[in-house]
C-alpha cells in the first residue's frame, strides 16, 4: 500500500515550488534526507540526483534518483515525479517512486505526495516495513510537510521549527515523568496529617489529568505536527504521466 500525504499551505505557488524543488532548500525541511544534491545532466534530460540519510551517527545511507517536473500545465497545477534506489545492503528501502502535485486552492496551495517503495530482506523485510518503516515514513513525510508549511506561512525556519518541536516534546515528557513520580507519594502521605485522605484521592486524579494533557493536547501553533496533514486522498489519486516516462536510476 502506497503512502499519501497532503498539506494545505497558504502561500504563493511559485514560492512553494521553489522551496520544494531547490535541493538546498528541500534538504532543510524534509526530515527524510540529510543531503540532496543534483548531478550533472545533458540539456533536456531528466534531472539525476544523489541523496543521503544519516540514520545513526556512524551510518549514512546514500542513493541516487532521477526526477522530472511539469511547471506549466493547462489546468494550472504543477507536478514533479521521481524514481530512486539505494544500493546499501543495510537499507531496508531498496527502490521506489513517487510524485508531488501542486494544486492552487483559493489563497493557497494543496501540496500533496504519493509514493511507494520496495523493501529488501525478503519476508522479514516486508514484516519490518509493515510494522515499523512504513508508519515511520508516513509520519516523517507529514511532519516535514507541516514544517514546510510553517516556514512558508509563518516564516519559522526549519531549524527553528525543529527546536520548537524538541522543546515541546521535552516539556511533555517531563510532565509525564513528574506525574508518574508523584504516584509514589503513598508512603509519605501520613506526614500530611488530616490532608492525607484528601491527597490520596485527589493526587491520582490530578496526575491522570496531567498525563492526558501531556499526551493528547494539540501541538502549539509554532510546532510542526504530522496530525495536521491528510493521510489519505479525498478523491482517488493517480500518479502523473511524467512518472511513467522516467527510467529506473542505476
Amino acid at each position: 500500500m502506497g503512502l499519501y500525504i497532503e498539506a494545505r499551505i497558504r502561500a504563493d505557488l511559485d514560492e512553494v515550488w521553489t522551496r520544494t524543488q531547490d535541493p538546498a532548500l528541500h534538504g532543510r525541511w524534509d526530515l527524510r534526507f540529510t543531503e540532496i544534491a543534483y548531478l550533472p545532466r545533458a540539456e533536456g534530460a531528466p534531472q539525476r540526483f544523489r541523496y543521503a540519510t544519516r540514520v545513526l551517527p556512524f551510518l549514512t545511507l546514500a542513493g541516487t534518483g532521477v526526477a522530472a517536473g511539469e511547471r506549466e500545465r493547462p489546468d494550472g497545477t504543477r507536478t514533479s515525479a521521481l524514481r530512486f534506489a539505494c544500493p546499501h545492503p543495510l537499507s531496508l528501502l531498496a527502490e521506489g517512486s513517487g510524485y508531488w502535485r501542486y494544486v492552487p486552492d483559493g489563497d493557497g496551495v494543496r501540496f500533496l505526495t504519493g509514493y511507494d517503495y520496495r523493501p529488501r530482506w525478503g519476508a522479514f523485510g516486508a514484516l519490518v516495513d509493515r510494522l515499523f518503516l512504513r508508519p515511520l515514513m508516513g509520519w516523517a513525510t507529514a511532519w516535514s510537510f507541516d514544517r514546510l508549511r510553517l516556514w512558508l506561512e509563518r516564516d519559522i525556519t526549519p531549524e527553528r521549527a525543529l527546536a520548537n518541536w524538541l522543546v515541546e516534546l521535552a516539556v511533555r515528557a517531563c510532565a509525564v515523568v513528574v506525574a508518574v513520580a508523584w504516584l509514589g507519594i503513598g508512603p509519605v502521605l501520613p506526614l500530611f496529617g488530616a490532608l492525607a485522605a484528601s491527597l490520596a484521592y485527589l493526587c491520582p486524579l490530578l496526575l491522570s489529568v496531567v498525563v492526558c494533557v501531556a499526551l493528547c493536547a494539540p501541538p502549539l501553533a509554532h510546532t510542526p505536527a504530522a496530525r495536521r496533514c491528510l493521510r489519505g486522498p479525498v478523491t482517488p489519486a493517480r500518479a502523473p504521466r511524467v512518472l511513467r516516462a522516467l527510467e529506473n536510476p542505476r
